[in-house]
């Protein structure tokens, strides 16, 4: 890694790094219109289309022309035409049906009517040509005449005029896609005859003229969405006798079996009577013998389109049902982390209560030395120092002679006065090492190396510790196996909303998944703002490494590989500022996952190793990638599909699994609050928590991921301190 991207920033380095990651926000913004406009594609192709089982029940129509009342069920108002409407020729029957094409019942229909030798018209639903292509083609290879259903089967007077020439131009697309022909046929959802149009439908039939459809009714209803019986059917479809007449029946919208056994019965019946079956188009009569032109072969522009809707829809309908898997995937995952998470911190608990009834190790008293690596922290070192100085704990030399706490602060390099600040408190135990600015890495090596003690306790130059944690980091040392110990790091600034949130997740994260990573041997960090260590350990893994910009993950991750155990404290409490703005903390997020993700490419050797390297490498790893990295990357998902289910399914079942997933991480924050006996009062913004801040953390993860994948560097970004800090609960 270069120079540049170890050591600690300048002001204009930081400004520019802050530019740097915004200029990432596009990258995040691209992904969701793109998702956002998949899933709307796919809603509309999918929308929920029903049968015609209500008509429009007609109003006044005194602004209809009365040659369209008592016309016949052909009206053409298509631009340079009169205002006009056509019948079916004597004793012929154009048979019509509605709503398909039906995987299930348009290809038994379609037997029928080949079966006696009969073309039909159909007008198709241009979300169901979109799920199945190949059934719209068959209808139209067999001879038979294709028409426009719209494409959700909404009711047209209920929707805007441009949303009705979406609804016919994107059906038009359809079935261009399907089969290479343009239609002219246009039939209203929840029509029947023309005597029920009326003046609110005249004025949409006119406006489908001007853009060219022929708008198509009935003379008899076969009534088949009514699912009477077959005799009925039949009855209902039958015309005055040697009149014609454009039948209604459905191939789709429910149950079907009467409509095709009734056409087995129905057109042998109308042909004994001397009825002939044909086309809509072939069968109207114009009065001068001339047949109409409603379909032509598309142009090579128009099919492009088409294809292009039929093949878009089908990748939005393959991109949305492969989310929706991913979708239970993640559900399953996170429940089953979840419980996982608490069998763990269970059998933490359970094991530190069998220690204290045994009476536990005797006390350790090994000397300690602090090492604070300080850039520019004016702002609280003096207080740090003084709450480090204040520890209750004395270790024992060799010889049996006490030693207090040793305080090295390395100043790297600040220009704000930061050692003048510590000098000038003249505490006891206290050094200053003076140093160029060359990162924290190497600072916290200088500090460890200026020191003799053999545990080497790490700490941010922002942190507060509590009198007793320096003592109860010592303690699980007591075991020769332990390498580190990681402190609980609670947040000082919580007052604010902001403060409350990350105080939330700092409680759950310490208190549920630091006791489940020590029992599974695999603690993926020891935070830089409390941590101890066995300086044997350090020295055996060659210090702190300034490989990554997670220098406290990288340096536990070796710790676990040289098989040195690694172990939580609860009791070690320190106190710290966290980011105060949105825009600082996305910056500080930034930094951390990205770190993460490069110490775990850093050490993804460890997979094929033996030994403690090998457990690592083959439990620690994955379970980081697949929950600290994969399942966070597609939580979004969660909250995508909430909006997705309330706009376009079923709303009131979509709140009540996202409740259910919600409470479920609510009980686990109760419980995290409850060991680290938290009050509970600022859960009342979990809820919040779960809606804002948890996309933050979304747009921080796509930001890291991209930035890894583009083998872009990212830049140290240090935050701006204020020394807000309190260790009041």
């Amino acid at each position: 890694m270069p120079r540049s991207a170890r050591r600690t920033p300048s002001p204009h380095d930081q400004r520019r790094g802050e530019r740097r990651t915004r200029g990432r926000v596009p990258v995040v913004i691209v992904l969701l219109v793109f998702l956002c406009a998949v899933l709307f594609l796919n809603a509309i192709a999918t929308a929920s289309v029903g049968a015609s089982s209500t008509v429009h029940e007609a109003g006044s129509a005194k602004n209809v022309p009365s040659e369209i009342t008592g016309g016949g069920p052909v009206i053409d108002t298509t631009q340079g035409r009169t205002t006009a409407s056509f019948a079916m020729k004597a004793n012929t029957i154009a048979l019509t049906f509605d709503d398909g094409p039906d995987p299930t019942w348009t290809p038994k229909i379609l037997d029928v009517l080949k079966k006696h030798d009969v073309d039909a018209t159909f007008f198709l639903v241009g979300a169901r040509i979109t799920e199945d292509p190949s059934m719209t083609r068959r209808v139209h290879d067999e001879g038979n005449e294709v028409g426009i259903h719209t494409f959700t089967h909404a009711d047209m007077s209920t929707i805007g005029a441009w949303q009705r020439r979406l609804q016919y131009s994107a059906t038009q697309m359809a079935v261009v896609g399907a089969t290479g022909d343009t239609t002219s046929l246009l039939r209203f959802p929840y029509s029947s005859t023309a005597a029920a149009i009326d003046d609110t439908y005249w004025p949409i039939i006119t406006e489908a003229g001007s853009l060219n459809y022929v708008t198509v009714v009935a003379d008899v209803d076969g009534e088949d969405w009514a699912r009477p019986g077959v005799d009925e059917i039949v009855e209902n479809a039958t015309p005055e006798e040697g009149k014609g007449a454009v039948v209604l029946m459905h191939d789709a919208g429910g149950d079907r079996k009467q409509t095709v056994e009734a056409l087995d019965v129905y057109i042998p019946k109308m042909k004994a009577l001397g009825y002939t079956f044909t086309t809509l188009s072939e069968g109207i009569d114009f009065g001068d013998g001339s047949t109409a032109t409603v379909h032509r072969s598309a142009t090579t522009s128009e099919l492009l389109r088409g294809k292009a809707v039929l093949y878009g829809i089908w990748l939005a309908h393959e991109f949305v049902l492969w989310c929706a898997y991913l979708l239970i995937v993640v559900g399953v995952l996170t429940i089953a982390r979840l419980l996982l998470m608490l069998l763990l911190t269970w059998r933490h608990l359970a094991r530190q209560r069998r220690q204290r009834r045994r009476g536990g190790s005797p006390p350790v008293t090994l000397p300690v030395s602090v090492v604070v690596p300080a850039y520019n922290e004016s702002a609280g070192i003096e207080a740090a120092v003084r709450s480090l100085v204040a520890s209750e704990y004395v270790g024992r030399t060799a010889d049996g002679a006490p030693a207090p706490v040793e305080v090295v602060v390395v100043d790297d390099g600040s220009t704000d006065g930061t050692a003048n600040l510590v000098e000038a408190l003249g505490l006891p135990g206290v050094r200053i090492i003076r140093v160029e600015n060359g990162g924290k890495a190497r600072a916290l090596n200088i500090g460890a190396a200026a020191t003799t003690h053999p545990i080497v306790v790490m700490v941010d130059g922002d942190t507060l510790f509590e009198p007793s944690s320096i003592g109860a980091l010592a303690q699980p040392f007591a075991d020769a196996g332990v390498g580190a110990v990681a402190g609980n790091v609670k947040v000082g600034n919580r007052r604010s909303l902001l403060g409350r949130w990350q105080h939330m997740e700092y409680v759950t994260g310490f208190a549920v998944d630091r006791r489940a990573y020590e029992i599974m041997r695999c603690m993926p960090t020891v935070p830089g703002a409390i941590g101890a260590f066995r300086r044997e350990a350090l020295e055996q893994v060659g210090g702190v490494s300034d490989d990554t910009l997670a220098e406290d993950t990288d340096l536990t991750m070796a710790l676990s590989r040289a098989g040195w155990r690694v172990v939580y404290q609860d009791q070690a409490r320190a106190w710290t500022e966290t980011p105060a703005t949105m825009s600082q903390l996305a910056t500080q997020r930034y930094r951390w996952t990205y770190g993460t993700m490069q110490a775990m490419w850093k050490h993804r050797g460890a997979f094929f190793d033996r030994g403690p390297s090998g457990r690592f490498g083959r439990v620690g790893l994955p379970f980081l990638a697949l929950f600290g990295v994969v399942l966070p990357l597609l939580a979004p998902l969660i909250d995508v599909f909430l909006i997705y289910g309330l706009l376009f399914y079923d709303a009131a079942l979509t709140v009540l699994g996202w409740l259910g997933m919600l409470a479920v991480q609510l009980v686990i924050a109760v419980i995290a609050f409850r060991l680290d006996k938290e009050p509970l009062r600022p859960l009342w913004a979990f809820p919040l928590q779960q809606i804002v801040y948890r996309q933050l953390m979304y747009v921080v993860l796509i930001q890291s991921v991209a930035t890894a994948l583009t083998g872009a560097r990212l830049r140290w970004q240090k935050l701006r301190r204020t020394g807000d800090i309190s260790t009041a609960r």
